[in-house]
């Protein structure tokens, strides 16, 4: 089974997350930011994943740490889910609206940590959180996931409806990165013979 269990403790912040690359859809959390559970239930749902968060973080200085430690915590239970990475169709991408909003992700289980988060906003922050902490969530989970990340905020005037629109296409790309391919059985899909 492809689920990974993740503890990660600093000074910071305080992180328990468990994945299930194979679930429903179901996500269960609390990060301390409405926003960004919200923003990790699309994840889940669109990507078919069981997830569950928990963090506790210094908030009392700023929801920073704890988005960067969510995004380094999921990569790195993504990471960890995927094994050796054998059998997967390796590559995903979608472009997903929200009403006036269209955003694109592709997304590259290659073993080689790199992002790409173009995206422009109406506001500096959406729902309580910093639009900035979105562009460098995707940069910390492709970093620990191991993955090359490709965000793009194509329009939209809405910010809630456009990190929407992102984190949907998020979860849709990863899902069909992470499918099992039954014609690969447990090839590795790289003429390398390994994904690093």
């Amino acid at each position: 089974m492809r689920i990974a269990t993740i503890h990660r403790q600093t000074a910071e912040t305080d992180v328990y997350l468990t994945l299930n690359l194979d679930g429903a859809g179901q996500y269960q959390g609390e990060t301390g930011l409405g926003f960004l559970d919200h923003m990790l239930a699309q994840v889940a749902l669109h990507g078919l994943f069981d997830l569950t968060v928990r963090v506790c973080g210094d908030l009392h200085v700023d929801p920073h740490h704890t988005v960067e430690d969510t995004a380094l915590g999921l990569g790195e239970a993504l990471d960890q889910a995927l094994g050796d990475r054998a059998g997967i169709v390796r590559i995903g991408a979608a472009y997903v609206p929200m009403d006036e909003a269209l955003a694109f992700v592709a997304v590259d289980l290659s073993g080689r940590p790199y992002a790409v988060a173009e995206m422009r906003w109406a506001g500096p922050s959406v729902g309580g959180l910093p639009v900035t902490l979105i562009s460098h969530f995707f940069e910390s989970l492709a970093v620990a996931a191991r993955a090359t990340i490709h965000a793009h905020l194509l329009y939209g005037r809405d910010d809630h409806h456009q990190a929407e629109a992102l984190f949907k296409a998020l979860g849709r790309a990863l899902g069909a990165a992470t499918r099992l391919d039954p014609r690969r059985g447990e090839m590795i899909p790289s003429t390398k013979g390994k994904l690093v």
